[in-house]
């Protein structure tokens, strides 16, 4: 079990460390684009990043949503549904995208609106969105091939889909802004054509392997969801999930605008290393999406349990490493971060916070995993409504003279809570399913 854990685990982990180093490169190629309007061409960078996330974050279902039930497709050997659920995925995510492109005067506007950036930055941003914008079909449907992909038990796919998107956008990038002269926006014309790229590949690769699935499949019926009433279900509900979630994240954003540059500073900072302990943890939840799945789908209760033990092991070696990493060296952590020794001065007041992130999220990331490996999508969606009221009843009804200990207690609280949510409801929901099994 331990083998088939870490065979999912670790590619996924690889995957996406790779994602950060992106987004570094491409804050290197803005900084040094200019020597008097570097920190705009940066901050336009960010601005434009956070754009799309803010968007984007919405429909991780297209992912998650279909690992799980293709997971359990792969488990009960049902290549016909298998199948279905490639071409339902895939045509929502087509079809999803296609919206969003029609849309994106509103969307930018709401997505700025939200952001609230200085006019200059404000300008480069939405140079940077207009082109970007039209990288959304190729990105979308690659969430849904990657969520197939790791239904099917193979998350090398999808690492590899991510690492080559990443290093093709880094170097088309710099071909377009210094080789073709395209200046800055030449970095977003790096990141569409590397998607519309890594899309061939990863087409290409799933018609490789899985060519008998795919001949399956009739293409015109693309938009048709007929019959997939479970399918719309799970992904409704995981869709409501994300935005409580992106809420939560931009609340405790701003939130810790309103109190200083420097406060600001050091909770992205802070957060940073929070997103670094998610890469890793997530890589055990992705193993919990397609193991889970697959053992539930095939019926065999005794390997599901022995698999949600063993995932909470491997989550309890990732949370203490990252715990005890930093207790102990949170000063050359936060060195590696910034150059700034006012801003790692000011972080080492709130430490303690970083220590207790890893031992409040981890139930909650690897619940996360079985759970969509159930197909358990509403009580997910519930557990993250809870966490989320607990967040903002914590963050209002503590004394506001605790200053930001009071939005990192209430953000602690919140991730204590959706594990302690998830793991009362997986007494009862997990072993109804389990009975269904026997």
């Amino acid at each position: 079990m331990n083998r088939e854990i870490l065979r999912i685990a670790l590619p996924a982990i690889i995957a996406n460390v790779t994602v950060p180093l992106l987004g570094l490169a491409d804050t290197a190629i803005a900084g040094h684009l200019s020597s008097t309007q570097g920190a705009a061409y940066i901050g336009a960078i960010s601005v434009g990043a956070m754009m799309f996330n803010l968007i984007y974050w919405n429909f991780g279902f297209l992912r998650m949503g279909t690992s799980g039930m293709t997971a359990q497709a792969y488990g009960a050997g049902d290549v016909a549904e298998q199948a279905r659920l490639l071409r339902s995925s895939c045509g929502l995510a087509l079809l999803i995208s296609l919206i969003i492109v029609v849309l994106q005067w509103p969307l930018q506007w709401l997505a700025l609106w939200a952001i609230g950036p200085s006019a200059e930055v404000r300008d480069l941003a939405l140079s940077y969105f207009y082109i970007g914008i039209w990288g959304a079909p190729p990105i979308f449907i690659m969430m849904s091939l990657k969520g197939w992909l790791l239904g099917m038990q193979n998350s090398t796919y999808p690492m590899a889909i991510s690492i080559g998107v990443n290093v093709l956008n880094i170097v088309v990038s710099v071909i377009a802004v210094y080789l073709l002269g395209a200046g800055f926006k030449g970095i977003a014309i790096g990141t569409v054509v590397a998607e519309y790229v890594g899309l061939a590949i990863s087409v290409w690769m799933v018609w490789h392997k899985y060519c008998d699935i795919v001949r399956r499949i009739r293409w015109r019926k693309l938009f048709d969801f007929t019959g997939a009433g479970k399918f719309m279900r799970v992904n409704a509900d995981i869709f409501v999930r994300s935005f409580v979630l992106m809420l939560v994240t931009l609340f405790f954003i701003s939130a810790g605008a309103r109190s200083g540059d420097m406060i600001l500073a050091v909770n992205a900072l802070m957060m940073q290393l929070f997103t670094l302990y998610s890469h890793f943890i997530d890589g055990v939840a992705f193993a919990g999406e397609a193991l889970v799945g697959k053992y539930y789908g095939a019926g065999n209760v005794r390997r599901m349990n022995l698999c949600v033990r063993r995932l909470f092991a491997w989550g309890s070696v990732v949370m203490l490493a990252f715990a005890v990493a930093y207790a102990l060296f949170p000063e050359p952590i936060y060195s590696l971060l910034t150059s700034d020794a006012g801003v790692v001065r000011a972080a080492m007041d709130y430490r303690w916070w970083c220590v207790a992130i890893p031992v409040a999220g981890m139930a909650a990331f690897v619940w996360d995993g079985v759970y969509i490996g159930l197909t358990a999508s509403r009580a997910m969606m519930v557990a993250v409504l809870a966490a989320g009221a607990t967040f903002w009843l914590s963050f209002f009804a503590l004394p506001a003279d605790w200053g930001n200990d009071r939005l990192w207690l209430a953000f602690i609280l919140y991730l204590v809570m959706r594990g302690v949510i998830l793991t009362a409801c997986y007494r009862h929901y997990g072993q109804e399913k389990m009975k269904n099994l026997r």
